[in-house]
């Protein structure tokens, strides 16, 4: 090849070639990691499942990971809260409660931003649950959600019994979460009573944690935004 030659390639035929290799194969380093593999009760080991690879017409084999556990709470307005609202939906759960003076209001301004970034996407669900059930009533989330602008449409603010929320935050949503004055009834500053987590959940469609997040950092919520849209990609690749 000749030096002319080679420069005309470069210039006019290796375009091309770079135009096609990223539509072919730019979109595939969009993935998201899943969380949280099943475990098998009776042998304590990962589960697994087959899985038939189309290339190779052979069953492989993946990790069965765990997936949202169905359940049913009261939202804002006083109406029954069903996980089912969330199938098909990616959502992103946060955990507050609305005496909370510290970490809560910070995590539901994060949430806003979230909310204003996929305005009106209907693949989209936010959801907040209370961490102190007993106090926080359908009257007191509403109040706290019109505190942070919410859109009732897209931001749902959850309470129901203690003994079906703190076992979905710990096993389901799988962060740390405890009620202090069950150890010490000396403790009477809410802020004190309930330890809970500052992280945000995202999950996918089929209900499965795809990332877990710092809901009082700006940069690690950056992150979860970013997520979004790449898990959203993923959906939308045939």
């Amino acid at each position: 090849m000749t030096k002319k030659t080679g420069i005309l390639f470069i210039v006019l035929i290796l375009p091309v070639f770079v135009y096609w290799g990223l539509k072919k194969f730019g979109t595939n380093h969009f993935t998201l990691p899943r969380y949280i593999p099943a475990i098998d009760s009776t042998t304590g080991e990962i589960k697994m499942a087959k899985r038939l690879n189309p290339r190779w017409n052979e069953s492989d084999m993946d990790t069965v990971f765990q997936s949202l556990p169905s359940f049913q709470l009261t939202d804002e307005t006083g109406k029954p809260f069903s996980s089912a609202a969330l199938t098909g939906k990616i959502h992103i759960a946060s955990f507050f409660f609305t005496r909370c003076t510290t970490i809560c209001p910070k995590i539901s301004t994060q949430i806003g931003r979230v909310q204003d970034t996929f305005e009106g996407d209907s693949e989209i669900k936010l959801i907040s649950i209370s961490v102190d059930p007993l106090h926080d009533r359908p009257a007191q989330l509403k109040s706290y959600a019109q505190r942070f602008d919410a859109n009732p449409a897209q931001w749902s603010f959850l309470t129901g019994e203690k003994k079906i929320i703190y076992p979905l935050i710990l096993k389901g949503y799988h962060v740390p979460l405890a009620d202090a004055s069950e150890y010490d009834q000396a403790i009477k500053n809410p802020d004190e009573t309930f330890i809970h987590s500052e992280r945000l959940v995202l999950v996918d469609k089929e209900g499965i944690i795809r990332g877990f997040y710092d809901g009082t950092d700006k940069k690690e919520v950056d992150r979860l935004l970013v997520e979004i849209k790449v898990l959203k990609t993923m959906y939308s690749i045939p």
